[in-house]
């Protein structure tokens, strides 16, 4: 944390579905004079993909879509009257696996829409800020990079159009389904979807800082002000499924040991399911999972300015997530920084004691 000026984290440390090891350090709110416990949640950015792919896959176990179905178009989900400009014909052929594994064809030649409210807003009349709908009908009126299922570009665009599924295909909120059908049958009930300033924050959140050098953005309700991408600069509850719910690690080694095909803990996911998220090859990436090995290790990671933070499931039976409220200048790489320091610490351990997840949850 001091190499790294890392003003507060948390680690939840899990061997064989037993939560062994959970604490905070730093700072939650250095202003507040608040340090960070077990309990504090933080944004998990695009861990936040692995939560939005295991609800798709409960609809899939539902019979409600198939990994095949179509979702933009004549007959597709998303058959909707303010998705009808559709530019490329290629876009009607994508599926939802496609968007699964990043193969749409969405590229991020023009920047990611979901970081270019103000351009979007300009160029689409609207006098307010854009909504995923928005942005979702701007990205379909123009040309995808590639024919879907033939090329993989990583595409936070791709995870808002499934959360905009699960609504359409449920009839809920988004978040509301993913509390009810997934968080919630796995025990977990404090995790949400994040809101855009401090101000707003939930109570046990902690506060998100940028590295020293870090300089202010238009604000992306364009206002002009210019402020922190970490508040105001970036709109993080447009990212939905893609980037935007806050938890604590512990709850989400909670989450990992429900779709982890291990027999402690009841999953809430099918083997069939688990099997279909963890395959992958050099081309196709796994889904909800940002890599997965065939030793079987999985990970996920996840990048905001403000925060970062690191899942890894590993083959010997220990989990853990390691989460900061402090953002580096390496930016997306810097997830590499916390495995390589994690690795270097377990070598360092010759015994992992067992403890029972929900006795510790309890006392928490």
């Amino acid at each position: 944390m001091r190499e790294w000026r890392i003003k507060g984290a948390s680690l939840a440390i899990m061997k064989d579905e037993k939560l062994i090891y959970t604490k905070g350090y730093g700072w939650a709110d250095e202003e507040m004079n608040v340090k960070v416990e077990p309990r504090h949640i933080f944004r998990i950015a695009s861990v936040s993909k692995l939560i939005t792919a295991v609800g798709i896959m409960k609809l899939v176990e539902d019979d409600s879509i198939s990994l095949k179905s179509k979702v933009f178009g004549q007959g597709g989900i998303l058959d909707l009257p303010q998705f009808q400009n559709i530019s490329d014909k290629r876009i009607k052929s994508i599926t939802i696996e496609d968007l699964l594994r990043h193969r749409a064809g969405f590229t991020l030649g023009a920047g990611d829409p979901m970081f270019i409210t103000t351009t979007i807003s300009k160029r689409m009349s609207l006098d307010s800020v854009p909504s995923p709908d928005d942005v979702i009908e701007y990205a379909i009126s123009r040309r995808l990079g590639f024919a879907p299922g033939n090329g993989t570009r990583y595409s936070n665009l791709g995870y808002v159009i499934l959360s905009r599924v699960i609504e359409q295909v449920s009839g809920k909120p988004y978040e509301d389904y993913i509390k009810e059908r997934i968080l919630n049958p796995a025990g977990i009930y404090d995790m949400h979807l994040a809101h855009n300033l401090y101000s707003q924050k939930f109570p046990n959140e902690v506060r998100y800082y940028e590295p020293e050098n870090e300089v202010p953005v238009e604000a992306f309700d364009g206002s002009g002000a210019m402020l922190p991408r970490c508040y105001g600069g970036n709109n993080i509850e447009g990212l939905m499924g893609a980037g935007a719910w806050v938890a604590s690690p512990s709850e989400l080694l909670l989450f990992v040991a429900s779709i982890d095909g291990r027999p402690d803990i009841p999953d809430i996911i099918n083997e069939k399911s688990i099997d279909i998220m963890t395959t992958s090859t050099s081309q196709i990436l796994p889904i909800g999972w940002a890599k997965v090995n065939k030793n079987g290790d999985w990970s996920r990671t996840g990048t905001l300015s403000g925060s970062s933070a690191l899942l890894k499931y590993q083959r010997d039976g220990i989990s853990w997530v390691f989460i900061t409220n402090t953002s580096s200048w390496k930016g997306s790489t810097f997830p590499r920084q916390i495995d390589a320091m994690f690795r270097k610490s377990a070598s360092k351990v010759s015994q992992w004691p067992k403890r029972d997840l929900f006795e510790l949850k309890t006392q928490q």
